[in-house]
């Protein structure tokens, strides 16, 4: 029997014959076809070089035992309001009377740049992610920007974009209605930046789902007048919450109601509470790109001089020759994507070979 794999999938699995996993291919294969069948057991990622994750060089605490309150905000309806929040500090949104969506966007306060990703976030958390995850920028730099260290409601949102001016007046017909865009773009301004720079905000607060048929879906929450999220940054970054401006859906439960928001020091409980990262070389910095430049002019033109270079291009393939037993082969008939792949049979042993191996890895 044979399979086609390309470089990058030959790679993945001279790793796993590199840390001893297998003595061939054809044991790799069998192993494989083996635990897909009685269930894949976990094991650790064989060849990753990562270190793991620390404070910055240039990111010193206090040492204190007892959170120190720096500053103090009440959120009223319909505003919103940008927070310096220091590495090791931490920002709450508290609920006053309860059931209260908000909206948060978050920058890196040295370069704006880096800012929340609520799809990486959605892909590494969930869509509602909980006590315990962190808050993801954009790739190529990918890295945590917060902790959410503390979660009372368990009631945080991926899915639905910031409500705005336009969805207001082409539903409904408002000329002007409390909105998370605009909301955002006037907290951000103190600090130069535009609407453009409103980025898919991280809802707090808010209860969502997702139907059997795909469609996702707003429904009402019940949050105690005394809950609140706590997120503990891990850059210094420049946190920006709105009460959510929505009173038509069932977003806050038909109304508008305050906020309160407390920027603090941690306490070395609270840091010590930060789980391990790992850091890779893939988390890439301005000083790394090819054209490390931010625009200024907005409109587009060639650049004449430009040479593409994409990595690991072209992309090549090898067919290579997997020897399978009788029990194997009768393992691949039984487990084989016919579905996708019909009588292929090198095409279903890739596909169950590379399901295995993200499965038990990753």
């Amino acid at each position: 029997m044979y399979v086609t794999l390309t470089a990058q999938q030959r790679e993945l699995f001279d790793r796993s014959l590199a840390a001893g996993e297998a003595h061939d291919l054809d044991d790799l294969a069998r192993t494989a076809l083996v635990e897909t069948a009685s269930g894949v057991r976990r094991r650790a990622l064989p060849g990753v070089q990562a270190v793991a994750w620390t404070w910055r060089d240039d990111v010193a605490f206090p040492p204190t035992s007892e959170r120190v309150v720096r500053e103090r905000h009440r959120l009223e309806p319909g505003t919103g309001k940008a927070f310096e929040v220091r590495a090791g500090q931490i920002l709450r949104v508290a609920q006053v009377s309860g059931d209260q969506c908000a909206d948060l966007n978050v920058f890196n306060l040295h370069d704006y740049r880096e800012a929340l990703h609520v799809g990486r976030t959605r892909t590494l958390h969930g869509i509602h992610p909980g006590q315990g995850s962190f808050l993801w920028s954009a790739p190529p730099r990918e890295r945590a920007m917060m902790h959410l260290l503390t979660d009372d409601a368990g009631l945080n949102d991926t899915l639905f974009p910031r409500c705005s001016a336009a969805m207001y007046e082409s539903m409904f017909g408002f000329e002007e209605h409390t909105n998370c865009a605009d909301m955002q773009a006037e907290a951000q301004r103190e600090y130069g930046l535009t609407p453009d720079d409103v980025h898919d905000s991280f809802n707090l607060f808010m209860a969502t789902r997702v139907q059997p048929d795909g469609t996702c879906e707003v429904v009402h929450q019940h949050t105690p007048a005394d809950a609140f999220v706590e997120l503990l940054a891990l850059m210094d970054v420049l946190a920006v919450p709105n009460v959510c401006g929505n009173d038509i859906f069932r977003t806050s439960n038909y109304a508008l109601r305050p906020l309160d928001v407390t920027v603090m020091d941690a306490a070395d409980s609270d840091l010590a509470a930060v789980p391990a990262l790992l850091s890779h070389r893939a988390q890439r910095t301005p000083a790394d790109f090819a054209q490390p430049a931010i625009r200024a002019e907005r409109s587009l033109a060639r650049d004449p001089e430009y040479a593409p270079h994409f990595a690991r291009t072209p992309v090549t393939t090898e067919r290579l020759e997997v020897r399978l037993g009788d029990a194997e082969v009768a393992l691949l008939g039984a487990h084989a994507r016919r579905d996708l792949y019909g009588d292929d049979d090198e095409a279903a042993l890739r596909d169950l070979l590379l399901s295995w191996w993200v499965a038990s890895h990753a």
